[in-house]
């Protein structure tokens, strides 16, 4: 079976500036693929390539096996739903949902049907005569995805979606897409720049920077084994622990303030350059006591900072001149400027190059 849609590289250029830098990705139907990365990576051009909206300069953009890289956007059989709504302020709701329909030509009785199902789907039955100004945010957000939904789709992308929500609406709005793409088995391609909503919603993430892709995979292995120190640093909250250190055979020294280097045994690292960045995750890093195992190794460290966060507590300790955050248990009596002893489990490490920050191991 074809994917059902395979991008090849592709670019896109604005005169002599390179936007998008040789774009390879496919996903299968059924897929959620999710494109994380910083303001100014390219992933919303991307999106837009996709759709149409924006000409590329060179590649090719293949929708369910068939060539569209050059085909008007209303012929790519697809449906967009953008950060802003990009709904029509005088009509209602339900003439917001099945305009698309009424303008293809599709008959009054599979637009009554379809503009029924979606508003169950959705929940927005009872705002159906209202206008989008009577709706709250969340409300429509619910109505842009209904217009989407309606149209049975092939690929279903959307634009930022919930960065115009509150905290509360946005973890809501991203459970009602997560059990939508569930329910429906359908085929999305998803721009955010938040790490979190990536983390839940994809199947697939594909991290870019700078027009170039960093790392794809599923959420999984971006986040236990990310490719290189920007993925390790971007995606995660509180981010990836990066520390200098140095490899003594099969031994990793790090330096502390005050007192000799922290020695850590392990045997992953024979071989390795001399320099190297070690990455640990805050959960990796726990109480001494709390933690055990083969690969768990124990090192005392002085407390800079305290962080109560409710179910968590988090202590940042300054570990080869880099603060540390490990994430300890509520109940922690850590207390700024005391001495704790802290577990680090090195089955969970990853090493980087310092200069390329490629992943070494």
């Amino acid at each position: 079976m074809a994917p059902i849609l395979e991008i090849s590289k592709l670019r896109k250029s604005y005169g002599s500036t390179e936007i998008l830098k040789d774009i390879n990705v496919s996903i299968d139907k059924g897929d959620f693929l999710v494109l994380v990365g910083p303001s100014g990576c390219g992933k919303s051009t991307l999106l837009n390539c996709i759709a149409g909206l924006e000409p590329i300069t060179g590649g090719s953009i293949l929708i369910d096996g068939q060539d569209m890289t050059h085909v008007s956007p209303k012929d790519r059989n697809i449906a967009m739903v953008f950060q802003s709504y990009a709904l029509y302020p005088t009509m209602s709701v339900a003439k917001n949902i099945t305009f698309g329909m009424k303008v293809r030509g599709v008959d009054q009785a599979t637009q009554d049907r379809k503009l029924r199902e979606v508003a169950q789907q959705l929940q927005i039955e009872a705002y159906l005569n209202r206008r989008p100004g009577q709706l709250s945010g969340g409300q429509r957000q619910r109505v842009a995805m209904g217009r989407a939904l309606v149209r049975d789709p092939k690929l279903f992308l959307f634009d930022e979606p919930l960065s115009n929500l509150d905290a509360k609406l946005r973890v809501e709005m991203r459970s009602e897409i997560k059990k939508l793409h569930h329910r429906l088995g359908a085929s999305i391609v998803y721009v955010t720049h938040d790490q979190i909503e990536a983390m839940t919603l994809a199947t697939k993430i594909v991290v870019m920077k700078g027009g170039v892709i960093q790392q794809i995979g599923t959420p999984q292995e971006i986040y236990n084994r990310p490719a290189n120190l920007f993925v390790a640093d971007f995606m995660g909250s509180p981010a990836m622990n990066l520390i200098p250190a140095r490899v003594r055979g099969t031994q990793v020294e790090i330096d502390r303030p005050g007192a000799a280097p922290i020695l850590l045994s392990d045997p992953k690292v024979a071989g390795l350059p001399e320099n190297v960045i070690l990455g640990l995750r805050p959960e990796d890093i726990a109480e001494a006591g709390y933690r055990a195992g083969s690969d768990v190794q124990q090192a005392a460290c002085q407390i800079d900072l305290v962080e109560p966060a409710g179910a968590d507590t988090y202590v940042v300790s300054t570990l080869g001149g880099k603060a540390v955050t490990a994430r300890l248990h509520t109940e922690t009596r850590a207390a700024p400027g005391e001495s704790l002893d802290l577990a680090f489990d090195l089955g969970k490490v990853s090493y980087f190059e310092p200069d390329s920050g490629r992943r070494l191991n």
